[in-house]
């Protein structure tokens, strides 16, 4: 059955409307967003620091997500990287100096306080690894290597 008309209108609305809130952090406050980039209506980027915010292509930062480049308390500003292909769940704090790898995935709600190597999902608070070696695609769309569906299946089992 074809898709009806105001379905693909207003996915193409949604995709315009990604991309004009990429354009508009980075040629307003300078951040660093690569295309294809998809950050939510309602994540908070910090403005203390805009020019501390780097995120990769296709990365998606969901809503009411945080990415902090500024420590207040000791008044240093530390830049933030999000590598391409990764997903930052819902309500996930990123705080300042943090480096996130390419392809990882943030589980939703969980507070980032240390650096995330490649291929890593995330939860918690204070968030830890708990799945190595995984692929995503664009936004963090899940493809897991065969490795790490025996790490899974190990896991569950054992």
């Amino acid at each position: 059955m074809p898709t009806p008309m105001i379905s693909r209108v207003r996915s193409k609305l949604a995709l315009l409307n990604y991309e004009l809130r990429r354009l508009y952090f980075v040629h307003f406050w300078k951040m660093d967003i690569k295309e294809g980039s998809r950050i939510s209506l309602s994540a908070k980027l910090d403005k203390t620091n805009p020019t501390g915010i780097h995120i990769g292509q296709n990365t998606a930062v969901a809503f009411r997500s945080a990415i902090l480049a500024h420590d207040f308390i000791n008044g240093r500003y530390r830049d933030v990287y999000i590598g391409d292909n990764c997903l930052i769940g819902a309500g996930s704090v990123i705080m300042p100096g943090v480096q996130i790898g390419n392809n990882c995935i943030v589980s939703p709600n969980s507070v980032v306080l240390q650096n995330v190597p490649a291929g890593s999902i995330v939860m918690g608070n204070p968030a830890k690894i708990v799945q190595k070696n995984i692929i995503t695609g664009p936004w963090g769309t899940r493809h897991s290597t065969q490795e790490s569906s025996r790490e899974t299946s190990a896991a569950v089992t054992g």
